[in-house]
């Protein structure tokens, strides 16, 4: 609802839960950012530590949508960094 909206600058939106792979969401205004989030698939990863060096993972596509006349591009590109990390290893946070 647009009520919904009010006074948000930053939205997730997650159509993962409906086997959703890969999307770019719109912005709304007046939100400044929004961030889509993709459901998780298995993929093989090099990996040197295996007996085969690969390994399956979850992996996870997810996609920032920002407005450069609120954010610009390069601090998006820092806090999607910081998104990544966060999520590769939710241990971090509490630290």
């Amino acid at each position: 609802m647009p009520d919904d909206l009010t006074g948000n600058t930053f939205t997730i939106s997650n159509l993962g839960m409906m086997g959703i792979h890969d999307f770019c969401a719109v912005i709304n205004p007046p939100n400044a950012c929004i961030l889509a989030v993709a459901a998780t698939e298995k993929k093989p990863v090099f990996c040197e530590n295996s007996e085969n060096n690969l390994r399956w993972v979850s992996a996870m596509r997810v996609t920032l949508s920002g407005d450069h006349r609120v954010i610009d591009g390069a601090v998006a590109a820092q806090w999607l960094n910081r998104f990544k990390y966060y999520v590769e290893d939710p241990m971090r946070m509490l630290v």
